[in-house]
């Protein structure tokens, strides 16, 4: 079982400012797990910077190496092409009972050892419903992670989201389906608005409904725990309205290409890597 960590034994670097980041520092500081002086954050970027302190006030700014040397947990949240010289900049800064913890897509736990001169490695891939509270966190680990701390990182990621563990031989392929998948998905909203939009339905309200239908039909899978078959199925009257667009939908391969955009995504990934 997860131990939720507390303020007094949790210090956050934040190695890189952006999106994901903030998501991240947002989420411990609204569950109160990490106040935000708690969190040090190194970024070059100024807006980036700007917007931090903006939404966390009295969050901590600093170089790398300073970042690493005052936290216990250490989050790598740079591009895939910028991991290298960050792990350059906090190497043989980081504390010996920091866990560092990569939210960098592609890049393994040996690559990251590596390059940062530490065991103690968390891999996450999150998503961006992190922002919202509604992500969900795929994570692995390597052995030299004690169990304590690896509770602590689980409970931090737990505050943005659900959180899945698994072998690192799957984090490429949970990076091509819930990495990539909000851009998919917000593919598919829009499409559907759009066709609101074609078929007479005013544009705010189509995408209204083509928001409010996703989120629905994602509940209702979650709460029954039905195949995702059986509720297509249900919809399906003969000869109705349902079958006529899931006709159109299997003639134009909307099934195949969702397949394909995974199987890409993943194969990215370990491009990245």
């Amino acid at each position: 079982m997860t131990t939720v960590p507390g303020p007094a034994d949790t210090t956050v670097a934040m190695i890189g400012g952006g999106q994901m980041a903030l998501a991240l520092a947002e989420g411990f500081c609204r569950a109160g797990l990490v106040p935000p002086a708690a969190i040090t954050v190194h970024d070059p970027h100024a807006p980036a910077r700007e917007r931090l302190a903006a939404r966390l006030p009295g969050i901590v700014f600093a170089d790398a190496a300073a970042a690493a040397a005052a936290s216990s947990i250490v989050f790598l949240a740079v591009k895939p092409q910028q991991a290298a010289t960050a792990c350059r900049e906090i190497a043989g800064h980081l504390r010996p009972d920091a866990t560092l913890v990569s939210i960098v897509a592609g890049l393994s736990t040996a690559a990251l050892a590596d390059l940062a001169g530490t065991r103690r490695i968390v891999r996450v891939m999150p998503n961006t419903p992190c922002l919202v509270g509604r992500g969900v966190s795929v994570v692995c680990r390597t052995a030299d992670v004690p169990a304590a701390a690896a509770d602590r990182v689980l409970g931090l990621l737990a505050a943005v989201g659900r959180v899945h563990e698994v072998d690192e031989s799957l984090m490429n392929a949970v990076t091509g389906l819930s990495g990539s998948g909000p851009g998919f998905v917000a593919l598919l909203v829009e499409a559907l608005a759009d066709g609101g939009v074609k078929a007479g339905i005013p544009r705010h309200l189509a995408l209204a409904l083509a928001v409010e239908t996703l989120s629905g039909t994602a509940a209702l899978l979650e709460e029954t725990g039905e195949h995702p078959a059986q509720i297509k199925d249900r919809v399906s009257s003969p000869g109705g309205t349902t079958i006529a667009g899931l006709a159109v939908l299997e003639q134009r391969g909307v099934r195949g290409a969702l397949i394909d955009a995974v199987v890409a995504a993943a194969t990215r990934a370990r491009e990245l890597g």
